[in-house]
C-alpha cells in the first residue's frame, strides 16, 4: 500500500504560480513512477506529468510543457510539481499518482482555481 497526501492548491490570477506537493508513505516504491493528473469540472481526468523514483527521467503533457517541473525529493519522499504562468484552462482538481509493480494509487486530490 502506498499514501499519497497533496498540498498547495489554492487560487491564483493568470500568470501566476503555484506549487503543489505529494507525500508518499508506505511500502517500497524506489521503482514507481510518479505522477500528476488533472481533472476539470465536466471533463475527463487527463495526464500532466509523470517522474520516475528512481532515475528522475521526467514527461509531460505538451499543454504544460515549458510551463510546469515535476521533481521528487527521494530522502523526504515527496513529488512536486511547480506550475508557472498559469492560465484558466489550468484550473482543475489536482492528483497525485503513484504506479508500480501492477499498483496504481491515487491521492484526495488538490484545487487549483486560475482566474482570468
Amino acid at each position: 500500500q502506498v499514501q499519497l497526501v497533496e498540498s498547495g492548491g489554492g487560487s491564483v490570477q493568470t500568470g501566476g504560480s503555484l506549487s503543489l506537493s505529494c507525500a508518499v508513505s508506505g511500502r517500497d516504491f524506489s521503482s514507481y513512477v510518479m505522477g500528476w493528473f488533472r481533472k476539470a469540472q465536466g471533463k475527463e481526468r487527463e495526464f500532466v506529468a509523470v517522474i520516475s523514483w528512481s532515475g528522475g527521467t521526467t514527461n509531460y503533457a505538451d499543454s504544460v510543457k515549458g510551463r510546469f517541473t515535476i521533481s521528487r525529493d527521494t530522502v523526504a519522499n515527496m513529488v512536486y510539481l511547480q506550475m508557472n504562468s498559469l492560465k484558466p484552462e489550468d484550473t482543475a482538481a489536482y492528483y497525485c499518482n503513484a504506479r508500480g509493480m501492477g499498483y496504481d494509487y491515487w491521492g484526495q486530490g488538490t484545487q487549483v482555481t486560475v482566474s482570468s
